[in-house]
């Protein structure tokens, strides 16, 4: 009777081995989907699996740029507490206008202030320069922007409004070029700046932390409930709005025709 029925349990094994297979070549491709997603990218689907970035412990894809998030993934991966990392603020200026600060980092040596910029081609400048350039299509077209050092030290100086400690406490202004860009002929890089390529922004934070002294911070609390404030105003739809209403006003695109 045994010997009979051989027949079928053979088949069945046959089935069970076929469908192991499958669900093992289902199980591999889904992997390297999960492991092909880029990680300076937004996350993606892939399979039944979704790609944390690291950002996400910090903000939202729907706040800042790319490179913003970005260079927030690189900086939790080094190994800095999400929470002592504030994305996309926005804090008073003495005019009582709004200043949008990238990145602040709350480290032991006092607030990393961070301007991230995305720009391709050569970018040339010095630190006391009113204007840099930038150089593409291998020479073919010229620009001029605001020197990222004196907008960061707009920043720096708006944080410093927020309170008697935030006065006292030590800054540093940290410039990081993202994108497919090089830095040319580079001097003149004022005390308390320094300047990166996307790549290099670990490095240039581990230095800071590293060869820095410590800050004396009177009150680490109130440090973060004000920049935590800055980050929740930085996510308000008004006061982004009145934001920029003040950059249009600033350059004067209402009140010119063409």
């Amino acid at each position: 009777m045994q010997i009979k029925h051989l027949p079928y349990e053979i088949s069945n094994f046959r089935t069970l081995i076929l469908i192991a297979i499958i669900v093992g070549v289902v199980a591999v491709v889904l992997w390297r989907n999960y492991r092909s997603i880029p990680k300076n990218k937004p996350h993606k689907l892939r399979g039944l699996w979704r790609y944390h970035e690291p950002y996400e412990a910090v903000t939202t894809k729907h706040r800042g740029t790319t490179s913003e998030r970005w260079i927030v993934s690189k900086l939790v991966r080094y190994g800095l507490k999400p929470t002592a990392i504030y994305h996309d603020l926005l804090v008073t200026k003495a005019s009582g206008k709004h200043s949008q600060i990238d990145i602040v980092v709350a480290t032991d040596v006092g607030l990393i202030v961070i301007e991230v910029k995305d720009y391709s081609g050569w970018i040339f400048g010095r630190g006391t320069q009113e204007y840099w350039t930038q150089i593409t299509r291998y020479g073919k077209g010229r620009y001029r922007f605001y020197n990222p050092f004196k907008q960061n030290e707009g920043h720096i100086n708006a944080l410093r409004r927020l309170s008697p400690q935030m006065r006292q406490l030590p800054m540093y202004s940290l410039v990081v070029f993202c994108g497919n860009c090089k830095l040319k002929n580079w001097n003149h890089i004022p005390p308390g700046c320094f300047l990166s390529t996307g790549r290099s922004v670990v490095a240039a934070v581990d230095h800071i932390i590293n060869t820095k002294p410590r800050a004396n911070y009177s009150d680490k609390w109130e440090v973060a409930r004000l920049l935590q404030q800055a980050v929740n105003d930085g996510g308000d739809p008004n006061l982004q709005a009145q934001h920029v209403a003040d950059i249009h006003d600033m350059f004067g695109f209402d009140r010119r025709f063409d």
